[in-house]
């Protein structure tokens, strides 16, 4: 009964910061009691403690300077909707190869033969030793003198890409 009782002062009368620090003191049980306070139900049973934690500071922030906008909500629900299915896993491929994009100056490094090999991502390709070359499969093949996939080579893709990619076509 008292957990209660403070919950609802501090709830009354305290900025959000001192809330979400009020919450990182209290255990499983006052995280449990503080979510019935807030959502006045019982908090799911499944939630680990830094989960309730952070449902419940999001929800005090949410309640003080109020949640998404009605617009917001619109899109995200558009953005739901248009982009379920095979749509959004090539988004998120797609983000994770810009991810990936090498910006000129960055120095690639393998050891091949137990010497290492440094390429420096260049603006029109790539330097190794003296020489450039226009992809990473070519620098791979003059280290090497066989065929490389040139990202795969130097670490930047592994053989689970190439199979998700495989089961993409």
């Amino acid at each position: 009964m008292r957990e209660k009782k403070l919950a609802k002062r501090v709830t009354a009368e305290a900025p959000v910061a001192d809330e979400i620090a009020h919450l990182r003191g209290l255990d499983v049980q006052g995280l449990r009691a503080r979510w019935r306070s807030v959502f006045q139900r019982p908090a799911p049973v499944h939630l680990r403690p830094h989960l309730l934690f952070s449902i419940i500071a999001y929800q005090i922030q949410t309640d003080r300077f109020g949640g998404l906008d009605h617009e917001t909500k619109k899109l995200l629900d558009r953005t739901e909707a248009v982009e379920s299915g095979s749509t959004m896993p090539a988004r998120l491929i797609a983000l994770d190869q810009k991810r990936r994009a090498l910006t000129p100056g960055t120095v690639l490094v393998r050891e091949w033969n137990e010497q290492s090999q440094r390429v420096m991502v260049m603006e029109d390709g790539f330097a190794w030793n003296g020489q450039t070359y226009d992809s990473l499969s070519k620098v791979a093949f003059a280290i090497t003198g066989t065929r490389w996939n040139g990202p795969r080579f130097f670490g930047l893709r592994g053989k689970e890409d190439r199979s998700a990619m495989e089961n993409r076509l």
